[in-house]
């Protein structure tokens, strides 16, 4: 449901005949458009330490909702744009910080070497594609947004088998690549690996795409420090020609002994298809430079976007194979989700839990990762908004002792709360009101 949808006038009027809309409005409105909120009964009371007074006391279901509401925080916008656009913020924001600083960051990362790299799949057989140059192999022009695009050109020979295992063994594949990159950046400098250590750090920031054939490739943005990270300058050697020269030879060497299936034993490694572009400063912005604002936003967008995105296929798992038949997939992701399914029933596959993610196509890794001393945080950024929410909500009811921790005294709270999960979503009234506030100035709940 959206803000568009016509209002269920049914369902307005009897919310409106409780007397209790005003606070429900602003309860929905501190979703920030969140339609599939997490449910939560409980209480919550906020002591002050020295005097035992009762500063602030809730209970959920004085609330108007009945219960506390959470945001659901689901990443993927086919399952709540809001909490997906929030997302998409934060990753922004973390990749900026890496870039030019901020968010705790220093500023001097931007004069660090950095690239932008693609790390795609092998081929598993050819697919219908839009070629720089020429026809596809099928001898027609295809259209941007043609549905075949992605699909095997003969489904009967593409090795879905291989497909499936790839991404499935797609993250172990970067932290191989990880740990090599360090080594050949160590050889191009001419120090060990322990001496490394001493003179520089590589730093990164990732995010998984799906190609339209349903295959795992990566995005990364990849930084040289000083020994410290982000708070040291890099030594004199490190230039972004010869990390580049690194990540071409880590990415070669990179691979992973994958298990043997029916005689057949499978290796996994990057295709070879590597494209590496110096990142350079956010006021070069014109021609073919690719900016810091640029490749923070490519990166943003697609950590909102998973297989049912780019294949069609599903967002949720599934319990049942026979589910497929009433789902409205293309046939080429249907086959994808069927050999997940089959070699997932075989007892030497099952630490890859390929039937819990089918609907991934395999992939079981996380979406967006990022090394430690790249910049700050997800965690970081949802406690800065979140202690921000807290601020408004105090202020909003007069609370005047809510100041922030480093402009108080040395009083502090004692917060006993308990809170259990009562359910998801909300009554079909509530669902179009929320939705109502997505685009409302402020309600993210986040500060600008």
């Amino acid at each position: 449901m959206t803000a568009t949808t016509p209002p269920p006038v049914r369902d307005l009027a009897f919310l409106a005949s409780l007397g209790t809309m005003p606070g429900l409005m602003r309860q929905l409105k501190g979703l920030g458009g969140c339609t599939t909120p997490i449910r939560l009964d409980g209480h919550r009371t906020d002591v002050h330490t020295t005097t035992g007074e009762i500063l602030h006391h809730l209970t959920a279901s004085d609330l108007p909702a009945g219960n506390l509401l959470v945001r659901c925080n689901n990443r993927r916008t086919t399952r709540c744009p809001a909490c997906a656009e929030t997302y998409r913020r934060d990753t922004y924001q973390l990749i900026t910080a890496g870039l030019r600083g901020g968010k705790g960051t220093p500023e001097r990362v931007a004069t660090h070497p950095r690239v932008f790299a693609t790390f795609t799949a092998p081929s598993f057989g050819p697919v219908h594609n839009r070629p720089a140059k020429g026809r596809c192999r099928c001898g027609t022009t295809h259209a941007d947004d043609a549905p075949e695009l992605g699909t095997p050109l003969d489904p009967d020979t593409y090795d879905y088998e291989a497909a499936v295992l790839w991404n499935a063994h797609a993250s172990k594949i970067w932290a191989r690549f990880s740990i090599y990159l360090r080594r050949e950046v160590a050889k191009r400098a001419g120090l060990t690996q322990r001496e490394f250590r001493d003179h520089a750090r590589v730093s990164f920031a990732k995010v998984a795409e799906y190609q339209r054939r349903g295959a795992i490739h990566f995005h990364a943005v990849i930084r040289l420090d000083g020994p410290e990270g982000g708070d040291t300058p890099p030594p004199a050697w490190a230039t972004a020609e010869l990390l580049t020269d690194a990540i071409r030879a880590a990415a070669t060497a990179a691979d992973v002994p994958g298990p043997v299936i029916d005689g057949r034993a499978h290796t996994f490694a990057f295709g070879t298809q590597l494209d590496i572009r110096p990142i350079r400063s956010a006021d070069l912005d014109g021609g073919t430079e690719l900016t810091e604002r640029a490749v923070a936003a490519y990166i943003a967008k697609y950590a909102t976007k998973g297989a049912e995105t780019a294949t069609g296929t599903l967002d949720r798992p599934i319990k049942f194979l026979a589910e497929l038949g009433r789902k409205s997939i293309p046939e080429h992701a249907r086959r994808l989700i069927r050999t997940a399914w089959t070699l997932g029933a075989r007892k030497d596959l099952e630490d890859l839990r390929l039937r819990a993610w089918a609907h991934m196509l395999g992939f079981r890794g996380h979406f967006s990762t990022k090394s430690r001393r790249y910049s700050t945080t997800l965690g970081a950024l949802r406690t800065a908004r979140a202690e921000w929410r807290r601020l408004q909500a105090a202020i909003a009811r007069g609370d005047d002792t809510a100041v922030p921790a480093d402009q108080g005294d040395d009083d502090t709270t004692l917060v006993l709360a308990h809170w259990a999960f009562a359910g998801t979503g909300l009554t079909r009234g509530e669902e179009w009101l929320a939705a109502s506030f997505a685009n409302t100035p402020g309600a993210k709940g986040e500060p600008t």
